[in-house]
Parts: structure tokens; C-alpha cells; sequence
């Protein structure tokens, strides 16, 4: 491989989504929603590893849509890439969580790796055609990550491995345990062919059944120092990952509520008679169904708002690279946790009360409504909401952040 050369800035984004660029990706986005909409049920109960659909997502050219252009990349912003976690929610969340996971985990680039290293990075991840996975649930015991000649053995396990059942690469985060370097944090990558590296293809949940989201166990993994991203610290720019980890999960959040919302709509338009003691010909024209679809309609359309702002808000800020202050930081991060809140309660609330209107009918097997609730319901306890309110809380009482973390 001939590396380009090319000494990038400290972070690769500027500038913020004009409407060219979101319409386009819109449009290729909606397709592919379309496409996993055709068999999504079958497809999750069947629980196998979604190859194939990561193969449409690679076809669809939404693996690199985040990468810079002079590598391959389509060079687009991190409000086109939520748009389109968010479309593929609406038709797949395990499909639209794994996306949304690869652009977190890809950006490790940018956000760990230093300017004169990054440009290798994107490229390989190019001419790779790589979906990333990730091994870093913080709240698994710790890695072992020992130090040996150039480079590092690792042992240990972790549960929640998004992707890493069908990434052609896995991002993992382990503190050196001794040596020089004790208690630096590391981010480094390996294949999932890595000798080693036990895949266990153990993700059988209620939801989110193809997010690939398996244990891995660490065998004495040879980390050789190209596998090296950097270090994981305090910076303020680099810290912006986890507000953007944040606000992909309310934007899938939405999708969910918006895709339950649509076939909700669908199957109460299907009911040609109505209750037998109201007075409308159709359950569609019943006062009291319309006003339950109107209120999740407008809660969800008030979600949308707030992340569509802080979708470019993310951009905006990251446009200033190395100059992110810490308070710029927390400020934009409790802005995303507010999102974070209402987005889990409304994405609950509306693939639960959908089935209001829909009537019992809705709730056979064969309709698959319930793949909505059981996608939401599972993801939206990945860190609990309530926590989110204290940060946001905290804040707003006492101008008070939250220690940095994989969750704050």
C-alpha cells in the first residue's frame, strides 16, 4: 500500500452539512431502509450474523461517509451520518446500531490518533472495505494489557462487543497494567482474525438481535505497535467522542419511534370498520385514536428538532479542532444528554402505546410490531436515562460536569 501523504489537521472536520450533502445521503440511506424493511422480521428472528447486511451498507458506500475525501472517503459531516443512523432505525435498529457503532468506533481515527498517523488509518480502512467493531464496555473487569518487546499482550474479556462478530477490524480501549507506560489508556485495533481472539457468538437478547453484539476472550493477544491508534486522554476535542457515541444513540432512538410510528399508521389505515360504540366510520377517523397518534407524533417531531440542532451543533464544534475548550465541551455534551433523555422516553413511550391504536390484532407474530419495542427497550438501557437527568441537573443547578467517561 502506498500511503498518501498528506499532514492532516488535528481533527479531519470542518465546516457543517449543507442540504446537497444530507439529501443525498438521505435518499441513499432511505434506500437501504427500504431494502432491510422488506425482511427485517424474518431477519431477526432467524438471529444469524448480518454479513449480508453489512454488505449492503458497504455497497451503499455508508461505511466511509465519514472519510475524508482525499482517501476515498464521501467527506460528509457527522449531521448526515445521524440522519442516517436515524433512517435506518426506522426500518432496522440492529442494522441501524451497527452503523451507528462503525462511525463511532472508525472516528477513533480522528479522535485518538495523531495527525501524521491518521492519513494510513483511512486509507486501509478504504481499500479494507471495513466495518469497525468495538470491545470496550467499561463495565467489565479489566483488560490485561502487559507490555512485551515493541508491543503488548492482552488477556481478559469483554461482553457487548457491537460488531464484533462481522468487523473486519475491532477497536479495543486497555490500560498498560506495567512497564514504562502504567496506566495510559490505549485504543488500538485488530482483525478478527487476530490468534487469540475468541469470538463467542453468544448476543441471543430480546432486541437488537443482528447487532453482532458478542463477548470476546483474549487469549494472549499479540498487539504489535501498528495496531496502535494513541492514547486515550483528557483532551477536549478527543472527549467529544463519547457526546457523539450519545447523540448517535437518541438519533436511533427516534428512527425506532418514527418507524413504529409509520406502521402504526399503516395497519390503522388497514382497519376499514370501528369500535362499536363510536361514531366514526374508521378507527383512522375515531377522534380518540387520532388524538393518541397526534401526541406521539408531535413528541417525536419535537425529539427530531433537538437532534437535528445538535447535530450541527457537534459539527461546529468540531470544526474548532485542537482549540475545543473543556467548558465548550461539557456544555455541548449536557445539551446531547438532554436529547438522550427525551428521545429513550419518547422512543419507548411511542413502541409501546402504538399497539393503543393498533388493537390486539397488531400484537400477532406475523405483523412484527413488537420488533420496535423490543429494539428500544434493549438498547435504551445501555446506561441508565436517570443518571443523564442528574448530569443535566447538575449542570443547570450548579454548573457541575460529570467526570469524564465512556458514558459522560
Amino acid at each position: 500500500m502506498t500511503v498518501i501523504s498528506t499532514q492532516l489537521p488535528r481533527v479531519p472536520y470542518t465546516g457543517t452539512a449543507d442540504e446537497a450533502e444530507l439529501n443525498h445521503w438521505r435518499e441513499i440511506a432511505q434506500k437501504v431502509a427500504d431494502q432491510l424493511a422488506t425482511d427485517a422480521l424474518e431477519r431477526d428472528r432467524k438471529n444469524a450474523q448480518p454479513f449480508a447486511e453489512v454488505q449492503l451498507l458497504r455497497e451503499a458506500g455508508l461505511l466511509n461517509l465519514l472519510v475524508p475525501t482525499e482517501f476515498g472517503g464521501a467527506g460528509a459531516h457527522w449531521e448526515t451520518a445521524f440522519e442516517a443512523v436515524r433512517i435506518l432505525a426506522t426500518a432496522d435498529g440492529s442494522i441501524s446500531q451497527l452503523l451507528a457503532y462503525h462511525y463511532v468506533n472508525q472516528s477513533g481515527i480522528a479522535f485518538y490518533a495523531a495527525p501524521e498517523t491518521q492519513a494510513q488509518w483511512w486509507q486501509r480502512t478504504v481499500e479494507g472495505g471495513w466495518l469497525w467493531g468495538d470491545s470496550v464496555n467499561p463495565v467489565d473487569p479489566t483488560l490485561t494489557l502487559v507490555p512485551e518487546g515493541d508491543g503488548f499482550r492482552l488477556n481478559g474479556a469483554k461482553r457487548f462487543s457491537t460488531g464484533s462478530g462481522v468487523g473486519e477490524v475491532i477497536v479495543i480501549n486497555a490500560e498498560v497494567t506495567e512497564g514504562e507506560r502504567k496506566g495510559q489508556v490505549l485504543a488500538f485495533i485488530i482483525d478478527r482474525d487476530r490468534e487469540g481472539l475468541e469470538i463467542v457468538d453468544d448476543w441471543d437478547y430480546l432486541g437488537q438481535r443482528l447487532s453482532a453484539s458478542n463477548s470476546l476472550k483474549y487469549h494472549n493477544v499479540r498487539i504489535e505497535p501498528t495496531d496502535l491508534l494513541g492514547e486515550v486522554t483528557d483532551e477536549p476535542v478527543s472527549t467529544l467522542l463519547t457526546p457523539g457515541i450519545q447523540l448517535a444513540f437518541a438519533n436511533f432512538y427516534l428512527g425506532i419511534a418514527e418507524g413504529a410510528l409509520a406502521r402504526g399508521k399503516q395497519i390503522l389505515l388497514g382497519r376499514k370498520n370501528a369500535w362499536l360504540f363510536s361514531q366514526a366510520e374508521t378507527y383512522s377517523q375515531d377522534p380518540i385514536f387520532q388524538r393518541t397518534v397526534g401526541e406521539l407524533k408531535a413528541r417525536t417531531a419535537a425529539v427530531a428538532a433537538l437532534t437535528e440542532k445538535l447535530g450541527r451543533k457537534f459539527d461546529a464544534l468540531l470544526s474548532k479542532a485542537g482549540d475545543v475548550t473543556q467548558p465548550e465541551r461539557a456544555a455541548l455534551a449536557v445539551e446531547i444528554a438532554e436529547a438522550k433523555v427525551v428521545s429513550t422516553e419518547v422512543g419507548v413511550e411511542v413502541a409501546n402505546r402504538i399497539f393503543e391504536v393498533t388493537g390486539s390484532s397488531s400484537t400477532a407474530n406475523s405483523v412484527g410490531l413488537d420488533l420496535f419495542w423490543r429494539n428500544v427497550r434493549t438498547h435504551s438501557l445501555h446506561d441508565p436515562v436517570d443518571y443523564k437527568k442528574i448530569e443535566v441537573g447538575a449542570y443547570f443547578l450548579r454548573g457541575e460536569s460529570q467526570p469524564l467517561s465512556l458514558y459522560t
